[in-house]
């Protein structure tokens, strides 16, 4: 027996008679149970016993008595009614493409229930598992991270040969009923988390190298910063592959942060890291090669102190929330609907740490505000950037912290207006909640870096005398800063 019910959303209208038939007889000729002008094709019947959905009721063996061909129905179901969705004007659900993380089971979500537990094994262990690899730097190192962590156990499978064939884990508080453990192997997690898949982003990382007598290590956040704010620059080129290996990198980075954050802001970052974790996968494949400078300072970020000053981490979630919106952007032009369903979900929760990070910091940035000579300077400096944005700048909350930025800056040997115009040049304001406030950070992080020579600067005034200043809007997307 064939079986298979459709309903609508709750949202959509009460369909008629004829229509839910319209939308069996499609169904069923899709799926090879009764192709149309079929005489010979399964015997079924819909039966509709609410307003708002039916039950299709077929035999799976044909009048002429051989076996429907109905492989593969589930999806060619979907597909036919994607297109019912349209020409009804229903709800259209958020199609994915087979790259999705598998849910739990509905035993596994009861016994979870029945435990006690927030999440089923499952779940849980695919977090354990994603955070693991975002602090290892080898596949030993990942198996021994997992190894001593507590309620987790470990499995290494090998080949008749000796080679590692590959790993499963169970939790220790989910068992059968002999009480035996209840393995998962890492493809059973995520499609990403198999032995292989782990194996090629590890062999994907900068070493950090061995500190030499005189030698200042460079700061991990600093550099970790910097190649997240390069991310979105890579998504505009047309290197699918690399792209999309940046966005699994970044999803590394966000599943190590609430490692390393303090405390109260770890429940919106996990949930960011989470919810991105459906970003970091669409049927592109991904070249992670490109990704070796962020992930070697993600593994060197997890080995240092976790950062005493908050405005460190508040520059690198502002570099995030840039990411996540050009993620959200880039898999919308490829049609990656869940997936930028997952970037926008990421964007309200990193929104939330990023406002929790960042507010001890831009108040004492703002606490330092120079004198009003020198305000009065810097607005006629962003009227000549910025002109466009200028009154809301000066409007925002966070525009005391910025002015300091500026003359912190300044003090450090940079040329505001030249600072102003590379920060504008990295993204945008269009879509910039508080422009104030990113262009602080951006500020921020650029005053950190080595002050050019005089024939330098000089040499970049004139080609930002020649060029215009302000940057070209890009096209207009449905991923907004909130």
């Amino acid at each position: 027996m064939w079986h298979c019910s459709i309903r609508a959303a709750p949202e959509d209208r009460i369909l008629s008679d004829e229509e839910w038939a319209d939308i069996a007889r499609r169904v069923v000729a899709a799926t090879g149970i009764a192709p149309d002008d079929d005489p010979d094709g399964c015997r079924w019947v819909a039966v509709r016993h609410a307003p708002d959905h039916i039950h299709i009721a077929a035999t799976k063996v044909r009048a002429d008595l051989r076996t429907a061909r109905h492989w593969n129905d589930y999806l060619t179901a979907d597909r036919e009614l994607a297109a019912i969705e349209k020409e009804y004007g229903l709800h259209e659900v958020v199609r994915g493409d087979r790259t999705a993380a598998k849910r739990p089971t509905r035993a596994e979500q009861e016994k979870a229930l029945r435990a006690g537990q927030e999440k089923p094994a499952r779940e849980r262990l695919r977090a354990t598992v994603r955070t693991a690899v975002a602090a290892a730097s080898s596949m030993e190192e990942f198996v021994h991270l997992l190894s001593h962590l507590n309620g987790v156990l470990v499995e290494v499978v090998y080949f008749p040969s000796g080679d590692v064939r590959g790993y499963k884990v169970a939790a220790e508080d989910t068992t059968t009923a002999g009480k035996e453990p209840v393995w998962f192997s890492g493809s059973e997690l995520a499609p990403d988390l198999s032995f292989p898949k782990i194996r090629q982003r590890l062999e994907a990382i900068d070493r950090q190298p061995a500190d030499q007598p005189g030698w200042r290590r460079p700061n991990p956040w600093h550099q970790a910063t910097a190649a997240t704010e390069r991310i979105p620059h890579r998504l505009d080129q047309d290197d699918d592959q690399a792209s999309q290996a940046h966005l699994a990198a970044f999803g590394e980075a966000l599943d190590a942060l609430p490692l390393l954050t303090p405390q109260p802001m770890r429940t919106e970052l996990r949930e960011a890291a989470t919810a991105f974790e459906r970003a970091t996968r669409s049927r592109i494949g991904a070249e992670h090669h490109h990704t070796r400078a962020l992930r070697g300072a993600v593994r060197a970020m997890v080995r240092e102190p976790a950062p005493k000053d908050g405005a460190i981490l508040a520059m690198f979630l502002d570099a995030a929330i840039l990411v996540v919106i050009a993620a959200a952007r880039w898999h919308e032009l490829r049609h990656h609907d869940q997936q930028f369903a997952a970037a926008q979900e990421t964007l309200h929760h990193l929104q939330a740490a990023y406002d929790q990070a960042s507010a001890e910091p831009l108040a004492a940035l703002a606490s330092r505000r120079p004198p009003r000579q020198v305000v009065d300077r810097h607005i006629r400096q962003l009227r000549q950037v910025v002109p466009e944005h200028v009154d809301q700048i000066t409007a925002d909350p966070a525009f005391d912290a910025l002015t300091t930025a500026l003359a912190e800056a300044e003090a450090a040997g940079h040329n505001a207006s030249t600072v102003l115009t590379k920060a504008l040049t990295q993204r945008t304001l269009d879509d910039a909640h508080s422009p104030a406030r990113a262009l602080t950070w951006r500020i921020h992080r650029l005053a950190d870096r080595h002050v050019p020579g005089p024939r330098t600067q000089a040499v970049t005034r004139a080609h930002h005398i020649a060029v215009p200043s302000t940057a070209p809007r890009p096209e207009q997307s449905r991923a907004r800063r909130r």
